[in-house]
């Protein structure tokens, strides 16, 4: 039987991190990128890559036919900060491409499916610390909205179609080999280049603004223990809590200054602010501990460490 994976979204934040650690993994020659633009040219040179329209279902077909693709990686989204420009846009984006992935899942022409969930999915009612597994979910954005019914049509097409759909709830994810898509935690990834570029940083949110985060290297890693995971151990069709770290704009600053001593950063929080006081400041991730033994490995401290080390300034 066919392994082959595709990475539908390749050239994005997550997806060209995932495209290149799956690559090691299967083999350049089983792992197929797309993406709507040459956008990335590690992630379009290093691999087979196809320009693929996720909103075309006929396109997304054909790919997976002529590949013989196995697993898909849905990784295309328009994020928090931008789907609140174009709602319309965001909603067709996040939905029909979903839509377009399940329908081949159920129709028998995918195995294995993987779409990623977010933090999003929460809102101003949910409770803000150690949010739980199963809580209150009324999100306040067009990303955390599609997010949230996403995740419903997910557990829908494996009650009634066995669809095997697997999720992350991913929290604000920070790297250092691609710059920020848009989203509202951002700054936790702007905040490093500025302070190596100019020594300083406005922040768009307030010095106070607690946030759950991740290292995208333990995201990567949660994704792939997540989908090797035997069926019988995912009990969450949905999507799971991913937790690691939480800091506030003014900790992560902390940490900075301790290596460059003369760093400053000031706030001017703009409408991103409404956003981020809607979503949690931490996560419970105890049920995917349980069920298939997820760990974090980096600290707020070691994130920094590895930012200011490896980020090159043209």
């Amino acid at each position: 039987m066919s392994s082959k994976i595709l990475i539908i979204g390749a050239c994005g934040q997550i997806g060209s991190e995932l495209t290149a650690r799956l690559r090691s993994i299967y083999g350049i020659e089983n792992v197929i990128a797309s993406d709507i633009s040459y956008n990335n040219s590690e992630v379009v040179n290093s691999g087979l890559f196809q320009i693929l329209d996720a909103n075309n279902y006929t396109e997304v077909k054909k790919c997976v036919d002529r590949n013989k693709i196995h697993t898909v990686y849905l990784m295309a989204a328009m994020l928090s900060a931008v789907g609140e420009k174009y709602p319309m846009k965001a909603w067709d984006l996040n939905m029909n491409t979903l839509f377009h992935v399940l329908n081949l899942a159920k129709e028998g022409f995918i195995k294995k499916v993987f779409w990623p969930s977010s933090i999003a999915v929460f809102g101003p009612t949910t409770p803000k610390e150690n949010t739980a597994q199963r809580t209150i979910m009324e999100p306040s954005t067009v990303y955390g909205i599609t997010k949230q019914v996403g995740e419903r049509w997910c557990e829908y097409y494996f009650n009634n179609y066995n669809v095997d759909v697997r999720s992350l709830r991913y929290p604000g994810l920070i790297s250092y080999k691609t710059k920020p898509g848009g989203g509202t935690t951002d700054y936790a990834v702007e905040i490093y280049y500025e302070a190596l570029k100019t020594g300083q940083y406005e922040c768009f949110l307030s010095k106070d603004t607690r946030l759950p985060m991740m290292y995208m290297d333990d995201a990567i890693e949660g994704t792939l223990q997540l989908m090797d995971a035997p069926a019988e151990k995912i009990k969450i069709r949905s999507s799971y809590n991913l937790g690691a770290v939480d800091f506030t704009p003014e900790e992560i600053a902390a940490t900075i200054t301790e290596n460059l001593p003369d760093f400053k950063i000031s706030y001017n929080p703009d409408f991103r602010q409404a956003i981020a006081d809607s979503w949690p400041q931490s996560i419970d991730d105890s049920i995917a501990r349980q069920d298939w033994d997820w760990k974090p490995k980096f600290t707020l401290k070691q994130i920094t460490d590895v930012m200011l080390t490896n980020i090159k300034i043209d």
